[in-house]
């Protein structure tokens, strides 16, 4: 029975973490390009009581071990990059990725962070930041003079003055794309930083190779689906409750053993 009882409890936390998973994909469905994560599990060791091949008496065929599992536990949390959905916004500098692709941020460390979060802004000098203020890169500036700014698809930025005056090309944002983006390590503020598993960033220019291209004025939204989590609530829920049963099936298995001498 103790068997029973530590195989329920590797029910019960795995669950639990079922759960997390799930709260913080409900917690982000307003968060802008944030994926979704799948909890992923897996079985623990078996105990083999008889072996394959083993025979009880002479010309009698091999039969089928006899082996217990020990339970599950939480093997892995996996993004899940599929497309948001994309919504118009009245902020020039708002952007957004139909495809795949990260936008590269600079950390104060001089290290690049990569993110679906097409928020951008200006800081006191000019410099395209993101939300958190870190420069978007490569890093763009953007003159007092300047009435407003252009995006193509293909990521070339230039710049508008007033009527008459001739615009100005600042730059091209290049994308970064990873052979493996779900290796990538999530790191908060909607940032993303490589792993081996990720492989190293591949820099693109926007609808080239495999990339997808930016869209001005727009914002991709959160892929969560509130149906689909909550489903897996109720799933996650039920199997809970029932690894709990188990736990209770074996205490009172227990205690009648005990009583047995009664």
């Amino acid at each position: 029975m103790d068997k029973t009882l530590r195989t329920a409890a590797t029910g019960l936390t795995a669950q639990q973490r079922f759960v997390e998973v799930i709260s913080n994909n409900i917690a982000n469905v307003n968060t802008t390009g944030f994926k979704k994560v799948r909890a992923e599990f897996k079985d623990l060791l078996y105990e083999t009581l008889r072996p394959a091949g083993s025979v009880r008496s002479v010309d009698v065929e091999p039969i089928n071990e006899v082996q217990i599992g020990s339970g599950t536990e939480l093997s892995a949390t996996t993004k899940q990059f599929a497309q948001g959905n994309i919504s118009q916004t009245d902020n020039a500098l708002d952007l957004a990725i139909n495809g795949d692709g990260f936008f590269v941020i600079r950390k104060p460390d001089n290290s690049y962070a990569y993110t679906r979060d097409g928020t951008f802004q200006l800081d006191n000098n000019g410099t395209v930041v993101s939300t958190e203020g870190y420069p978007l890169e490569p890093s763009f500036h953007i003159p007092d003079d300047a009435v407003g700014v252009s995006i193509t698809r293909d990521g070339v930025f230039t710049l508008i003055f007033e009527s008459g005056a001739e615009e100005q090309t600042l730059g091209q944002i290049e994308l970064a794309r990873f052979v493996n983006p779900a290796g990538l390590r999530s790191v908060g503020d909607n940032l993303y930083v490589e792993t081996t598993a990720s492989g190293p960033a591949i820099f693109e220019r926007p609808g080239s190779n495999n990339t997808g291209e930016i869209i001005q004025y727009h914002l991709e939204a959160s892929n969560v689906s509130i149906v689909d989590e909550m489903v897996n609530m109720i799933v996650a829920q039920r199997a809970y409750e029932l690894n709990s049963k188990s736990v209770r099936t074996a205490d009172d298995i227990l205690g009648m053993a005990v009583n047995l001498k009664r």
